[in-house]
């Protein structure tokens, strides 16, 4: 197999799983698309560099994560104040992709305000149900720190949703 018709199975195996990955990060669809068109250039670009040291899936997670996370420090699309504290709800709640209700919105809310490690774990165990260990090669970094990460996370979306009552 050339590598042109390589790839092109290796897009359709793993968009719909990027995509989620990406749209749980970015929030909106149409921001998910673009950085998925993102995340497959760039796979592309360094197809010839794999050379399967980890999962196809792996290396093209951590592309999605890091190009995720670059979209979201280039457009500064979460808010940090009070009057703009419902902007992540209301955007998706206008948005015609989002097939989730006012809870899970403000469930985006509060992850959107996490910082970006705590999001991205929590992101990748809640929403993925990621394993631990597959986080830890993902990431880089040691279990134990990314179930801290998760801990703190969790409970500073518990103390949001608190707050809101």
């Amino acid at each position: 197999m050339d590598k042109r018709r390589e790839f092109e199975s290796i897009v359709r195996e793993h968009s719909e799983r990027l995509y989620w990955q990406i749209r749980h990060i970015v929030l909106t669809h149409d921001d998910a698309n673009d950085v998925l068109q993102n995340v497959f250039l760039k796979a592309w670009n360094g197809f010839d560099e794999f050379h399967g040291e980890s999962k196809i899936s792996t290396w093209l997670s951590r592309i999605a994560i890091n190009e995720s996370l670059d979209f979201l420090r280039h457009n500064k699309h979460v808010a940090s104040t009070t009057s703009e504290d419902l902007s992540v709800a209301n955007s998706l709640l206008a948005d015609d992709y989002f097939d989730g209700n006012e809870t899970e919105a403000m469930l985006q809310q509060a992850v959107s305000q996490l910082p970006d490690v705590q999001r991205t774990v929590f992101q990748l165990r809640y929403f993925d149900e990621m394993k631990y260990s597959d986080m830890s090669e993902l990431l880089k970094t040691s279990e134990g720190a990314l179930k801290a990460s998760y801990h703190i996370a969790v409970k500073k979306i518990t103390e949001f949703f608190k707050s809101r009552d």
